[in-house]
């Protein structure tokens, strides 16, 4: 039961105050055809909209069901007019970008209908009409009165208990108007049909009650209800809710309406995408490269504690505060001494121990698991020498083992003078290498290409570079070239006798030139012979080197041939033989029980080279021999006593662990160097730092003795390039972040041009009961697509961009994949821009959301 009593409804043209419904009070029976005529302007439609919820009355009290609506919500008439009401409009009011069943199904979607059932209960009411083989078509494609009978179907559809028709047959022609009448005489059989009409033949002839109005005032009610036939019930209605996916596709199918429009307004928001997803490409592509290199650096300088160690920053500050700009404020007439060689000499004067014995057992127990957690491997390393001869060469006996071209060429004091200040040259670097314990660093470094992974001590491989080349450095040194040949020909350009060297053999190898070579390795110790009671160093006299080689060396033979992984950055080497550390314990062992070494262990207080006690430190003199040692000298050779007078002095400065270590004895327990390996700058940092807690918990236990110091020259010098890379990377996306946040206005803007082509949609929706949060979430939900598709659209932009960009730097660099956008940054990026083109969007949702709906309505 529908009561209004005493409905004013007032509402201002400009200054003057406009009553279109004055004082009207009628009562509606559950179930009657009630027309309401009257002439234009009289506020029949008006107070249609009232009664359905569209408008709301200034004064009195619309009663529904014997409840009040004085105190009813927005949320309250939105479930009114999705539940109790269908609206039948003159000019139908369908959403033109949606299919006939679509317009039918939205009101069930509002009222919370499941799929499985909303679409057929939409289909049953398009039957009644009689479009059932019209549901796919779109409302431009039907007829107005094939129209008219979808609002009828979409009025009807969630079976409402009023229908309220305003004009239905206005716009139709005659026939057409009596098959519309005849529906809605059918259908108020079972519910009040409320109809607003100009045509009183109409209304006299299908309605069962007439009511007039003029002035919008009551005039004649040809049916009141009488005060018996009024019954209060009321009934509990579910609060109408759009579901997202319903303001999506309403969003998408109108996006799809304008697809030119969308695709530009899409494009236009993806360039600030476009633009950050380039630099952030790049940024990681340099990025990656960036740890590549910090890979293969921490692989070629690790952290390296050394032994005795020198403070190298003092050399570096002197040497810059060299350079340093003179005070204007000191005199220019008088001339200072910097003392740079004193700086120098002193920071080479002092020198550091570090007691890498301590340090390897804190390493090796329980409380160094944090020094293998950040590091990839801990390598140690022995001061011990190893002999290596080749003698199977084209040009006899060549010692591979210290390499001793350097010394023909007369080049060995500019190698010394590059390894004092740490660089790296052919100069300084020996062909005779030991491979990583680590398997890690092994597999991270090189890559066999042919042959087998060495499995004992004898067996050794052959190192090529990344393009399979080996230098002609290394096949001097391995005696595979003539180093005679070179020297004679080097000393010609030298004495001006010629520009450049000549005669010189080049040739290419095959891998099997190389695979099954031998070579001889053989103790230090062992090139020592005791001679009338002195031990001379035998190592220039060949035969008796091919003597020592023949009985106490070991062979080792070449079985593989490897080259740079492909993921290190640095892959031009020399070349060289890789050995196990297996070779260097077999080394040391044979060291450690040559007769030699053993009388040293039985006389530590006296040198073995000089027969003098440590302490003496005298050059050798012919009035310093005892009558014994004349005797022995007497029966030497001149030449043995050249050797023995050169051992003498060599070694007149020695001290007891000098000597053991001269003979090639170690100990596993007494590192030489440790050195700790870090893939990445971030875990050398955190390295550092446990070397710092290392040394901190020394000198807290009182152990000054055992704190460790190092210098890392080559992180000092690269631990600012990632910084930097990162500080440009941030610059520019915030350049370029302004045009992603003018485009997002941009969207903003476009979305608030929809709203306004889109008014008549919103009081449609809102007639349906759809509430302002629902208009909102179609708004929002445009923006949503916008956003998503401009998001997506500029990634793949992004990804297809990488493509030659790549290409171009690596034509210039030869570094290749420079570009490479993260997947993580892509999502990230999609997710930024959508976020701020639904904040863009908030704003045109929510005017669209506080359009009056009765305004709405006669928008065209």
């Amino acid at each position: 039961m529908l009561q209004c009593k005493h409905i004013v409804k007032e509402y201002y043209a400009g200054e003057q105050v406009v009553t279109a419904v004055n004082d009207l009070s009628l009562t509606f029976r559950d179930n009657e055809f009630v027309s309401i005529l009257g002439q234009s302007g009289c506020g029949k439609t008006t107070f249609l909209n009232i009664i359905g919820g569209l408008d709301q009355y200034t004064s009195g009290d619309l009663i529904i069901n014997g409840k009040s609506t004085k105190q009813y919500t927005d949320k309250d008439w939105d479930t009114y007019r999705n539940h109790r009401v269908g609206f039948i409009f003159q000019s139908y009011n369908l959403i033109m970008h949606q299919t006939v069943l679509r317009n039918v199904e939205l009101a069930l979607t509002l009222s919370g209908v499941p799929k499985s059932k909303r679409k057929q209960r939409a289909i049953d009411a398009l039957e009644k009409v009689g479009l059932k083989d019209q549901i796919y078509k779109k409302p431009t494609q039907m007829s107005g009165g094939q129209m008219q009978r979808v609002a009828i179907a979409r009025a009807l559809v969630n079976d409402p208990e009023i229908v309220l028709a305003d004009e239905p047959t206005g716009a139709l022609d005659s026939e057409t108007s009596v098959q519309i009448m005849n529906l809605l005489k059918e259908i108020a059989k079972d519910r009040l049909v409320i109809m607003v009409t100009h045509n009183p033949e109409l209304a006299e002839q299908y309605s069962t009650r007439i009511v007039r109005l003029k002035d919008g005032k009551l005039v004649s009610d040809s049916q009141p209800v009488t005060e018996a036939e009024i019954v209060e019930k009321e009934k509990i209605l579910t609060k109408p809710s759009m579901s997202f996916s319903t303001a999506l596709s309403l969003s998408f199918n109108n996006l799809m309406t304008k697809k030119a429009r969308t695709f530009l307004t899409a494009f236009a928001g993806s360039i600030g995408i476009i633009g950050i997803g380039l630099i952030m490409s790049i940024s990681n592509g340099m990025q990656t490269y960036i740890n590549r290199v910090q890979s293969d650096t921490m692989a070629e300088y690790p952290i390296e504690l050394k032994d005795n160690t020198m403070d190298m920053s003092v050399m570096m500050t002197t040497m810059m505060d060299m350079s340093d700009e003179a005070d204007p404020q000191e005199d220019s007439s008088k001339i200072k001494t910097s003392k740079m060689v004193e700086s120098i000499l002193n920071s080479i004067s002092n020198t550091k121990t570090n007691n890498l014995s301590e340090f390897k057992k804190y390493l090796e127990s329980d409380q160094g698991t944090k020094f293998k957690e950040h590091s990839e491997a801990i390598e140690y390393s022995y001061g011990m020498n190893m002999s290596v001869y080749n003698d199977a060469s084209d040009y006899g006996l060549v010692k591979v083992s210290p390499n001793g071209l350097m010394d023909k060429l007369g080049l060995s004091q500019i190698g010394t003078l590059q390894s004092t200040v740490g660089m790296s040259s052919p100069m300084n670097q020996e062909v005779w290498i030991q491979m990583p314990d680590s398997q890690v660093l092994r597999d991270k470094n090189y890559q066999l290409i042919d042959g087998s992974w060495p499995q004992s001590e004898d067996e050794i491989l052959l190192a090529v570079n990344s393009k399979n080349e080996i230098t002609d450095f290394a096949l001097y040194s391995l005696g595979l070239l003539d180093q005679d040949a070179l020297v004679e020909n080097y000393n010609k350009v030298i004495d001006g006798k010629t520009n450049k060297l000549e005669n010189i053999v080049s040739r290419e190898y095959t891998n099997d030139d190389f695979l099954g070579m031998e070579l001889k390795v053989v103790s230090d110790s062992a090139l020592y012979a005791k001679e009338n009671g002195l031990w001379i160093d035998r190592s220039e006299n060949e035969d008796f080197v091919h003597d020592v080689l023949n009985h106490k060396a070991k062979t080792v033979k070449i079985v593989g041939i490897v080259k740079p992984a492909d993921k290190t950055v640095s892959t031009s080497a020399l070349g060289g033989i890789l050995y196990d550390s297996s070779l260097r314990n077999w080394c040391g062992q044979q060291a450690d029980e040559a007769e030699i070494v053993q009388e040293q262990k039985d006389n530590p207080s006296t040198n073995v080279f000089t027969g003098k006690p440590f302490s003496s430190g005298e050059k050798f003199s012919m009035d310093s021999l005892t009558p014994q040692e004349m005797m022995q000298l007497q029966s030497m050779s001149q030449e043995q006593i050249l050797e023995y007078i050169t051992t003498y002095n060599d070694n007149v400065n020695a001290t007891y662990d000098s000597n053991i270590t001269k003979l090639g004895v170690i100990d596993l327990d007494t590192p030489s160097s440790i050195k700790l390996y870090s893939d990445s700058f971030d875990e050398k940092e955190e390295l550092s730092n446990l070397i710092t807690e290392y040394n901190t918990a020394q000198e807290d236990a009182g152990k000054e003795e055992n704190i460790i110091s190092y210098t890392d020259t080559i992180g000092t010098m690269l631990s600012g390039v990632q910084s930097v890379i990162n500080m440009i990377s941030y610059v520019l996306m915030g350049f370029v972040s302004v045009s992603l946040v003018v485009s997002s206005i941009m969207i903003g803007i476009i979305t608030y041009i929809s709203v306004l082509e889109r008014i008549k949609e919103i009081g449609i929706l809102r007639a349906m009961g759809a509430s302002k949060r629902d208009i909102r979430n179609v708004f929002n939900a445009e923006t949503f697509i916008i956003g998503l598709t401009s998001g997506v659209l500029g990634i793949l932009i992004t990804v297809l961009l990488n493509i030659p960009i790549s290409m171009i730097i690596q034509n210039l660099t030869d570094v290749a994949n420079i570009a490479s956008l993260p997947w993580q940054g892509g999502l990230i990026l999609i997710a930024i821009n959508l976020i701020l083109t639904i904040i863009a969007g908030l704003i045109p949702a929510s005017i669209a959301s506080r359009k009056n709906p009765v305004e709405a309505l006669r928008n065209e």
